[in-house]
């Protein structure tokens, strides 16, 4: 049996959805962890489900799991979380051409130009990088106060960098009824 790496949805017949299973080949999965800035990634597969809709476009249901583990923000030890998510994606040929530099994104994000062929890993690494959780810290992780000057200088604390905190302490303790006003 051959494995499914890419989706010719130009050779798809029209006449119902086509499902496939998909799991990364070593190399594929290598690609995505050095491309996510991943540590490991485990257990990854996908249920890919794609339906005609009208005379040229397609409509892709991606029913996917992974485990990823990514460095903490703080310690940069391992933290491992598991993502499962259902997403979905139009393939249009009606696609809106964008001949501006700056363009406003189109309301429906599940827009795409339908191409003759989509390779499913590149699918599917975009679907993991936007589900990854973007600050993941490991148990007890504690940013903590670091303070940073030149050897031999005197380091600056928030309390120095917020001159008018004295002046206004030093106003309330003269107009308390202690000092005898």
């Amino acid at each position: 049996m051959t494995r499914l790496t890419h989706l010719r949805l130009a050779k798809l017949p029209a006449d119902g959805p086509h499902q496939f299973d998909w799991q990364p080949s070593d190399a594929e999965r290598a690609a995505m962890i050095d491309a996510l800035g991943l540590l490991d990634l485990r257990k990854m597969r996908a249920t890919l489900t794609v339906a005609p809709r009208g005379k040229s476009d397609w409509h892709l249901t991606a029913k996917w799991g992974a485990t990823v583990v990514q460095p903490c923000v703080v310690t940069l030890d391992p933290v491992t979380a598991r993502l499962e998510q259902t997403d979905t994606l139009r393939f249009t040929a009606k696609m809106p051409e964008i001949t501006e530099t700056e363009a406003e994104m189109p309301e429906d994000e599940t827009l795409e130009p339908l191409k003759d062929e989509v390779e499913i890993a590149a699918l599917l690494q975009e679907m993991v990088a936007l589900a990854l959780p973007p600050y993941p810290r490991a148990d007890g992780a504690e940013l903590g106060t670091a303070i940073y000057t030149a050897p031999g200088e005197t380091p600056m604390t928030d309390d120095d960098a917020k001159p008018f905190a004295g002046l206004a302490a030093l106003k309330s303790k003269l107009e308390s009824p202690e000092n005898g006003d």
